[in-house]
């Protein structure tokens, strides 16, 4: 295939230059890198990474093609794609479409051939930054003045562009247990993971009101992943505080973590460039096991401030890589919160145990 000229500007002013990917088009966005080495589709999907510039840092990408069995939701969630090997011939013979053609329908605009190791070394270094690709648009002034325009994520409320419009319920009304989900940009699989456990879930709006969220009766209270800045999100902190008055056994992942964090006055912070991947080790400080874990936020909770109100807040998780904190425990409270994400797709399985941990607490509450 015979690819277009495409280029992608930082905001630091550094350029690269490689061929169009998917849409031939401009998009712009905050640029990060995922170090998994299968689940590109799932990653592609996976509402937290709703308004990035995703790198891969796995040097092929396409070459098992795309199916829709393998989304995280409804459509593809980055902003645009920057890869090394683009590979349309796919060779999954359960495969259902290329990649080219799977991003093209989407509308995604990406960039390959470019060297992603030097650009992922850049990112570690200067942290995450702005950035535009295009390949429609070459000359460079109009570029900067494009992604001078290009909103920060520090600040950025995300959550209400990829929440559900409407309450909907998901899994056999029969079941044992009911769950009501938060939704600020829930993934499948963690939907799936409650139905398994013999739940019922209905998923809420992410400005959803706690009277129509306990107008379900439920049994167990989950805040999602999403993406944006938590600090940006008052109302759904407001929330937070409301689900840990009902008494409920209580659960967050990842912008969920964060939110219920915050809900005991307990700040964020951004990150210098995140933490993304299936591959980052977390030792369980309760148990002293280790897990590797799948991974995708630019946000964190303070250390500093969980030191400070240690008859609040109990760490109960952390990075083996950089000491960050990656799980938490409200003291006085059946609530619980990993910054990881243990519904994997993709990734280990590792810490699927946090979500028989939830329907444990949900059984013993329940009797």
């Amino acid at each position: 295939m015979d690819q277009q000229r495409a280029i992608l500007l930082l905001a630091d002013g550094t350029t690269y230059e490689g061929k169009a990917a998917g849409k031939i088009g401009t998009t712009t966005g905050e640029i990060c890198f995922n170090t998994g080495m299968t689940g590109y589709q799932e990653v592609f999907t996976d509402p937290s990474y709703y308004g990035q510039l995703l790198v891969t840092t796995n040097a092929h990408i396409g070459n098992y093609g795309t199916m829709k069995a393998d989304t995280e939701s409804d459509s593809v969630k980055i902003a645009g794609l920057i890869c090394k090997n683009f590979t349309v011939p796919y060779s999954r013979h359960i495969g259902e479409a290329s990649i080219q053609d799977y991003l093209d329908g989407e509308g995604l605009v990406g960039i390959s051939d470019i060297d992603t190791r030097s650009l992922v070394r850049h990112i570690r270094s200067k942290g995450a930054m702005n950035g535009i690709i295009s390949s429609e648009v070459f000359d460079m002034d109009e570029l900067k003045k494009q992604l001078d325009k290009a909103p920060n994520m520090d600040g950025l409320e995300l959550a209400s562009h990829v929440t559900t419009k409407e309450a909907y319920t998901i899994g056999e009304e029969s079941a044992k247990y009911k769950v009501a989900v938060l939704d600020l940009g829930t993934k499948q699989n963690i939907l799936r993971n409650f139905i398994e456990r013999d739940c019922y879930v209905k998923v809420f709006p992410a400005k959803a009101s706690i009277d129509d969220i306990m107008s379900f009766a439920p049994d167990g209270l989950f805040i999602s992943n999403g993406p944006g800045d938590p600090g940006a999100m008052d109302y759904a902190v407001a929330t937070a505080k409301e689900m840990l008055k009902q008494d409920k056994p209580t659960f967050g992942i990842c912008l969920g973590h964060q939110i219920l964090a915050r809900a005991v006055d307990i700040p964020t912070y951004k990150m210098h460039h995140g933490h993304r991947g299936i591959n980052h080790p977390v030792k369980n400080l309760v148990t002293g096991k280790s897990e590797i874990t799948s991974q995708n936020h630019g946000f964190g909770v303070s250390p500093e401030a969980i030191a400070a109100n240690s008859d609040k807040v109990e760490v109960t998780h952390r990075n083996l890589n950089d000491d960050t904190i990656e799980g938490i425990r409200i003291v006085g409270k059946s609530a619980f919160s990993v910054q990881y994400h243990p519904e994997a797709s993709p990734g280990p399985h590792d810490a699927a145990y946090l979500f028989d941990q939830f329907v444990d607490m949900i059984a013993e509450k329940k009797n």
